[in-house]
């Protein structure tokens, strides 16, 4: 056992078990607990690497978390190695983890990563769109409600933005996305990143709404690009005036209202809000 005890958040393969370091194997041989997200697949991992845990393996979820991690932190005051993992990236990022490393850290314990692949960085270098500065907004609310109003507060963000996203939500995301920033905002979705059938599909987000509508399966990223501030913003009471004059040939306002904000790639709220104040 160590005279002082340590915190190690370990880096999980995204897709493909070669990904993973030699300093994986050897920090699940010999640290004196491993907590797993899931003891399952913490156990495949180890053997699809030759490893033999050699420490105690205990459940480390969602679910049980805030009272794991007290637990975790008595055995890191007792001088013990302890190991972090999750089914996949880093422990932490939409994860478990946090919790564990904000107590250790205020009880003055050494936190230490073993660094690995990040479905965020791995989507954000594939997509195509600008690397140099994003923001990771993990999953969406899940309400609708309170999604589009995260969304729309996120609107004039310049970062290009990462978000995870459960495949069975997505076309509903993506099109709340769409609201939020413009049909025509660039986005890519990443799916299945490293695996056997990864599929980065790109393209404006109104385009990506449709496509996945249709129904899409496996762990999902998307990235969106920023709001360019140089970007000529359309003038609101133009588009007023066009939904009118579509209303006057017999187009339902509220279908005009729909049709004018896709095209000039702005929130149908957005236009709705001027047409009635208006």
């Amino acid at each position: 056992m160590n005279e002082n005890g340590r915190l190690v958040l370990a880096g999980a393969p995204i897709g493909r078990t070669g990904d993973a370091s030699p300093r994986l194997r050897e920090a699940l041989e010999t640290a004196d607990v491993v907590a797993a997200e899931d003891t399952r697949r913490l156990r495949r991992l180890a053997a699809d690497l030759g490893a033999e845990i050699g420490g105690r393996i205990v459940s480390y979820y969602d679910a049980n978390e805030a009272g794991r991690a007290a637990e975790l932190l008595g055995e890191l005051r007792d001088g013990r190695t302890v190991l972090v993992i999750t089914d996949a990236g880093m422990p932490g990022v939409s994860d478990p983890g946090y919790r564990l490393t904000h107590l250790a850290v205020e009880a003055g314990i050494t936190v230490t990563s073993l660094p690995g692949p990040s479905a965020v960085t791995t989507a954000l270098a594939v997509s195509g769109l600008p690397s140099d500065r994003f923001c990771f907004e993990g999953f969406p609310p899940r309400k609708p409600g309170e999604r589009d109003r995260r969304l729309r507060a996120l609107a004039t963000e310049e970062r290009t933005m990462v978000f995870f996203e459960a495949p069975h939500r997505l076309g509903a995301a993506l099109g709340a996305m769409a609201e939020a920033f413009g049909s025509e905002r660039r986005a890519a979705v990443c799916r299945e990143l490293t695996k056997t059938y990864e599929e980065v599909r790109r393209g404006g987000l109104g385009e990506l709404a449709t496509w996945a509508a249709e129904g899409v399966k496996g762990e999902i990223t998307v990235v969106v690009a920023g709001h360019d501030p140089q970007e000529v913003e359309p003038d609101i009471e133009d588009l007023v005036a066009e939904v009118a004059r579509r209303a006057e040939t017999g187009v339902p306002r509220k279908q005009a209202i729909v049709d004018v904000a896709k095209s000039a790639g702005i929130p149908k709220r957005d236009l709705y809000d001027a047409v009635h104040r208006g």
